[in-house]
């Protein structure tokens, strides 16, 4: 295994198990947005296709339902504000 494969399988294998976005699996790991994004993006491509595949699915539909997270935030943010 070539340096960071190792990282980035464990990151795929991670995201695919909790259904995590890439915020969670780089917080829980201890590294940056960008290195888990480049890790299961592009070297998990040339290194591990299935698992690749695997991932993107997760960070399809993670990427599809991001709008109904940001827009929930937005009113818990706005309800705790009225509600002071």
């Amino acid at each position: 295994m070539f340096e960071g494969e190792e990282r980035s399988v464990d990151l795929a294998k991670y995201i695919i198990s909790e259904q995590c976005t890439v915020r969670d699996a780089a917080a829980h790991f201890g590294v940056s947005k960008s290195t888990v994004h480049k890790d299961v993006t592009q070297k998990l491509k040339r290194t591990n296709p299935v698992l690749h595949k695997k991932v993107k699915s997760v960070l399809d539909k993670n990427k599809a339902e991001r709008h109904l997270r940001g827009g929930e935030a937005t009113r818990i943010k706005y309800l705790s504000l009225h509600n002071k």
